[in-house]
């Protein structure tokens, strides 16, 4: 394939930073030339993460713009919510293509961001031209993108499921209820109370309850799709496993005698040529251990004649096509490489 792409991934020692090293390694057109991050600077990420010192034990040095630029061509920002947004421009100027993980990119409209994530902004030139990295809905754009927003784990989940419903007309928006799941891994490495073994395991609980900051993302795409304004009624869970996502969207239909193959037929085309959506057959139901480890998101789609609802199940893994594996995805788009290039397709099962 050429000269190896150079790579920075800064926030190198959480979760989502160890993600793509591991990704990375087994992508044939890349190369980590770079890990960044102020907490652990210093640090070999091989001390950090054990398992990965025989194969990547580069130092995690501290975020200076003008050093990384020199030393990559892209740059991927795994990074808190309101340090992208700082570190971003600086990079984008300096010549690099830019990959952000956070929040900070999501949103066109820096009102609705400041408001849900309590953070002032002032770079609303730069916001404007970021494309969001959902491939299903923005491959087009992604081609030619400087910076990317990539979704959050919820969101990518919920609109892979209701995208073709909204875009073919098919529902009454105004009825959209999104009950999602999330293993532990969500929350991030940070040590927390509530993600205690000893708190989450053999448990299930609601959290962020009519106010989850993934909400107005889902209605930001939601809206596009739609061509105007959409409320959703969005409800996440915490579930006593690692690694995962179920999302479970109700609707109702504006034609109720809509049947559940209709809908999957038009399901095969809105996907057909997205590799990573797996629409799967009548009656057959996702599990979220199918999707661990790799991009894929699988989607089941049922009717209730009896109130008129669609329901659509949609499992992904909360840390690949959730966040890193789908930020490798549009690399692979913005790059112009084949978009399942490097990227994990087929669980360990059981």
């Amino acid at each position: 394939m050429g000269e190896r792409i150079s790579i920075g991934i800064i926030g190198a020692s959480g979760y989502g930073g160890v993600q793509l090293i591991r990704l990375l390694q087994d992508h044939p057109a890349v190369e980590v030339t770079y890990l960044g991050g102020n907490s652990s600077a210093g640090k070999m990420i091989g001390d950090i993460y054990p398992h990965l010192k025989h194969i990547c034990n580069l130092q995690i040095e501290p975020i200076e713009p003008a050093v990384i630029a020199s030393r990559c061509q892209v740059v991927f920002l795994s990074l808190p919510n309101g340090i992208a947004c700082n570190l971003a421009p600086k990079l984008l100027a300096l010549g690099c293509k830019v990959l952000d993980l956070s929040a900070d990119y999501r949103f066109d409209n820096l009102d609705i961001y400041s408001h849900w994530y309590k953070i002032p902004r002032q770079d609303k030139e730069i916001a404007m031209s970021a494309v969001y990295g959902l491939p299903e809905i923005n491959r087009t754009q992604l081609k030619d993108a400087q910076l990317i927003g990539c979704p959050g784990c919820y969101p990518t989940a919920s609109l892979l499921a209701i995208y073709p419903l909204l875009k073919n007309g098919l529902i009454q928006e105004n009825t959209i209820v999104i009950d999602a799941k999330s293993g532990t891994s969500g929350g991030g490495r940070e040590a927390k109370t509530h993600l205690l073994l000893a708190e989450a395991d053999n448990s299930i609980s609601a959290y962020s309850v009519a106010g989850h900051r993934h909400t107005p993302e889902i209605e930001r795409i939601c809206g596009e799709v739609a061509g105007h304004d959409i409320m959703v009624q969005f409800t996440p869970h915490l579930m006593p496993m690692v690694r995962g996502i179920l999302a479970t969207v109700y609707a109702n239909l504006r034609d109720p005698r809509l049947v559940a193959e209709d809908l999957m037929t038009i399901y095969q085309s809105a996907y057909r040529a997205a590799p990573w959506v797996r629409v799967l057959p009548s009656g057959t139901y996702p599990q979220t251990k199918w999707a661990l480890g790799t991009n894929a998101c699988y989607i089941s789609i049922e009717v209730d004649s009896r109130t008129g609802r669609v329901i659509v199940m949609s499992a992904i893994d909360n840390l690949l096509k959730g966040q890193a594996g789908q930020a490798v995805q549009c690399l692979n788009l913005m790059m112009g490489w084949e978009e399942t290039l490097g990227l994990p397709a087929l669980a360990f099962y059981p």
